[in-house]
């Protein structure tokens, strides 16, 4: 059986933690650190078939059923993190798959990374330091001590389009990869409504007011374990102040006049388009 075999992710996938017993195939996402297992072969960037797995030679530390497609499983496997590649075989970050892959895919991979990296920093207890067992109910970890639950972390996430009339508001962050501007983003905190978060996170970064919030859409973002909730603004009222800890620049700009902006992959590459669509209808 080859991947595409499997049809259409978005509405085959079913999440669980249990793989189905006496399966005749499989699937696998091999994960080494903060790496992916690949073919040298770049036309064919998916997960590794159960015959792909027992002939690459490798070894592993660790084992998660990430779901099945038409009761095939799929299942993210920890490798040592100095393991030698297979012949035929190499690793990349997960930046790399980023616009390689279809987003179903991405988001697949991302799930992978994000499961191992729970395994490794959840095998003991923080609470009591005692040895943790995975749970066959859910998809968490229990300390066999103290009984304390541990689950998948999750960090949510706001960004948000301002705009101001037809100009969008966007920033140059101080660690960006390459000369990109986006949108506004930040971490919420304990005790903050996702609306707060975001009036917060703008005034913080850039000094001004905004209104009129309008939820857009939401996306998983495995760097390394965000839920991105996505929101277009109105400005309000102030001059722009940076954060200069955190952004090297941020301007108005046109809606036809754009800077380099981000992946379309991406929620923030999303909210712009969307903006940019009603803008040019003249619907703001």
């Amino acid at each position: 059986m080859d991947w595409q075999s499997l049809g259409h992710l978005a509405t085959t996938f079913e999440s669980t933690h249990i793989a189905p017993e006496g399966a005749a195939a499989a699937f696998y996402i091999v994960v080494s650190g903060d790496d992916l297992l690949i073919r040298d072969d770049d036309s064919d960037i998916s997960p590794l078939s159960l015959d792909d797995w027992r002939w690459c030679g490798l070894e592993a530390r660790s084992e998660h059923c990430l779901g099945v497609v038409n009761q095939v499983p799929i299942f993210a496997v920890e490798v040592d993190e100095d393991v030698d590649q297979p012949e035929g075989y190499g690793f990349e970050s997960l930046w790399w798959f980023l616009g390689k892959v279809d987003s179903d895919l991405f988001y697949l991979l991302g799930r992978a990374k994000q499961i191992i990296e729970w395994h490794r920093t959840h095998r003991f207890c923080g609470q009591c330091g005692s040895e943790t067992s995975l749970n066959q109910g859910d998809r968490s970890y229990q300390c066999g001590d103290c009984r304390l639950f541990f689950y998948p972390r999750l960090s949510p996430s706001i960004i948000v389009c301002v705009n101001k009339g037809t100009e969008i508001l966007l920033a140059k962050n101080v660690n960006a990869r390459g000369n990109f501007y986006s949108t506004l983003a930040g971490f919420v905190e304990p005790g903050e409504s996702i609306e707060t978060t975001v009036h917060r996170e703008v005034f913080e970064e850039v000094g001004i007011r905004v209104k009129n919030l309008k939820y857009f859409s939401s996306q998983s973002w495995p760097f390394p374990n965000s839920l991105m909730l996505g929101f277009h603004a109105e400005y309000d009222s102030g001059d722009i102040t940076i954060q200069e800890a955190e952004l090297a620049d941020a301007q108005w700009f046109p809606y036809d006049q754009l800077p380099n902006p981000p992946a379309m992959i991406s929620i923030s590459g999303w909210l712009i388009n969307d903006f940019v669509q009603r803008a040019s209808r003249g619907e703001v």
